[in-house]
């Protein structure tokens, strides 16, 4: 049975492409604990951008490396499974993302052995156990507002996705795929500082941690904005060139008609 599963190619395709972008997005949310600066990593002086009379450069998290895949990876699903395609897999993912969170917070509830917490002393850390915790404890509203601003940027992308296929047609796939991106980046990233870092913490904050102003939010929303912006432009021949590797994989009358199925899914 599941050997003529494998064997249809839609499906096989379908469990690929499924696998790419739920891993994509897992570990960007991992990963995204670390802020890293854009201009050091390229070699280049900061870019001290005066927004809102302020000077920003680009320091973002880590996890801004994957999240254009998956926004890749969101509009090639849409394109040949539809709306009900992409909405199935950006609620399992919302799903698999609190689920690995949860197993991250008994990990680190666990008494560590001895040894473990001061094994890595000679390479610069001295408690194995509490680096353990910070990378893999996120606090809960960042989680939360990372997962929101996931599913919402998801719903808005697939919108705007087949609203512009629906004028378009099969044509301009870089007008549907990149300003579905672009569009859905935007509100991303707002949600995601607006909820981490203003509203969470103004009514629960533990932790005592600073509430941004909105001047900040919207300072820093495009800083990140202008990166996601840039990378979607530069990512748009690689929409082209996943599009021909399907294509050429599904046969053109197949691909065809998964594509004219999509956009009544």
């Amino acid at each position: 049975m599941i050997a003529n599963i494998l064997k249809d190619k839609p499906t096989r395709l379908f469990i690929i492409l499924s696998g790419f972008f739920v891993a994509n997005a897992l570990i960007a949310e991992i990963i995204g604990v670390k802020i890293f600066s854009l201009e050091a990593t390229l070699g280049m002086n900061p870019a001290n951008l005066v927004i809102f009379g302020d000077p920003y450069n680009f320091n973002m998290t880590a996890g801004v490396l994957l999240w254009p895949v998956v926004f890749i990876m969101t509009d090639i699903i849409n394109e040949y499974y539809g709306m009900k395609g992409v909405r199935f897999l950006s609620y399992m993912t919302v799903g698999l993302i609190i689920f690995a969170f949860i197993v991250f917070f008994c990990a680190i509830q666990l008494s560590p052995a001895t040894f473990f917490v001061t094994m890595k002393e000679k390479s610069g850390v001295p408690d194995m156990d509490a680096a353990y915790a910070q990378i893999l404890g996120q606090s809960s509203y960042i989680i939360i507002a990372s997962v929101l601003a996931f599913l919402i940027g998801q719903l808005v992308d697939v919108f705007t996705f087949h609203k512009i296929k629906k004028v378009t047609g099969e044509k301009k796939i870089w007008l549907r795929a990149t300003g579905s991106t672009l569009i859905s980046q935007l509100i991303d990233s707002f949600v995601v500082l607006f909820v981490a870092f203003r509203l969470a913490p103004s009514i629960y904050n533990p932790d005592g941690n600073e509430v941004w102003s909105m001047g900040l939010v919207l300072s820093v929303c495009i800083i990140n904005y202008i990166y996601k912006f840039a990378m979607a432009i530069v990512l748009t021949p690689v929409i082209y060139w996943i599009h021909g590797i399907i294509e050429r994989y599904l046969g053109h009358e197949k691909a065809t008609e998964m594509r004219q199925a999509a956009m009544n899914r």
